[in-house]
């Protein structure tokens, strides 16, 4: 298969990808190339298209469709995500988990129609928040999409539930709207972790690049290159994590194929 698109994946992307795919069913319709599929799949989350408007020398649209859904569904996406970050952590020279966090959200419009969204009064944006935590190379460990109305402080638990499944975590990094509502307390109590907010300081003036939350701003932008991110299309909040999920996909295999 050529690559004819630049969202496309690499001969080498594809062997780091294809091991960590579920099993193909053997009984049904003739199969589609898996490889061919994802590309579609990465060329909507790269161009920001719509399913329907894929070029016609992808597989059907509903085919296409049907494969990100499925996926969504039954956790597959988020899967080969966390494999895929295990990966680049032990290529990075570090252990498979991480013990840092750095914790943060971005406020984002949503497109016509959806579910969970609302009003965030501090950004004066109606739509969803992308909820995210990330290790100290800027990936992903957790992602949470909800309602823009939703305060940090509130939205910041339900990231922080999935993160449990990491035993080595200790310390998280977060901005002053994190120490809010006895929420520091509540994290030490409830998971044994550090809740740590980095401040700005009080005579910086203009842009302040801040320890430790740069990070989190940087996947934020790495994320940004993504043109499905520029608002969240996605009806449901799980269609939109799931994509938060394939970005990453993209540029970890990246990141490993450097290295093949």
């Amino acid at each position: 298969m050529s690559v004819q698109y630049p969202s496309d994946l690499t001969d080498g992307q594809w062997q780091v990808l294809r091991h960590l795919l579920p099993r193909a069913a053997k009984r049904g319709r003739p199969r589609v190339c898996r490889r061919w599929v994802i590309n579609a799949i990465l060329y909507v989350n790269r161009t920001g298209c719509q399913w329907r408007a894929l070029p016609h020398d992808f597989p059907p649209w509903k085919t296409v469709y049907t494969v990100f859904w499925r996926w969504r569904r039954d956790g597959v996406w988020q899967k080969i995500h966390e494999a895929l970050c295990r990966k680049v952590r032990k290529q990075s020279g570090k252990k498979p988990t991480p013990s840092v966090a750095i914790l943060d959200s971005q406020s984002i419009r949503t497109a016509e129609g959806g579910e969970e969204r609302g009003y965030d009064a501090g950004k004066k944006i109606t739509g969803r928040k992308r909820h995210v935590a990330v290790d100290t190379l800027g990936l992903v460990w957790a992602v949470v999409v909800h309602g823009a109305y939703w305060q940090d402080q509130d939205g910041a638990c339900f990231v922080l539930q999935k993160l449990r499944a990491f035993g080595r975590l200790r310390v998280i990094f977060a901005d002053g709207a994190y120490g809010r509502a006895g929420l520091a307390e509540w994290v030490k109590e409830k998971f044994g972790w550090l809740l740590q907010t980095v401040l700005r300081p009080v005579a910086a003036k203009g842009f302040v690049v801040l320890p430790k939350r740069w990070i989190v701003e940087r996947t934020f932008a790495w994320l940004a290159r993504c043109r499905r991110h520029s608002r969240d299309y996605e009806r449901t909040t799980e269609s939109s994590e799931a994509m938060i999920y394939i970005s990453m996909i993209a540029l970890m295999t990246r990141r490993l194929d450097r290295q093949i």
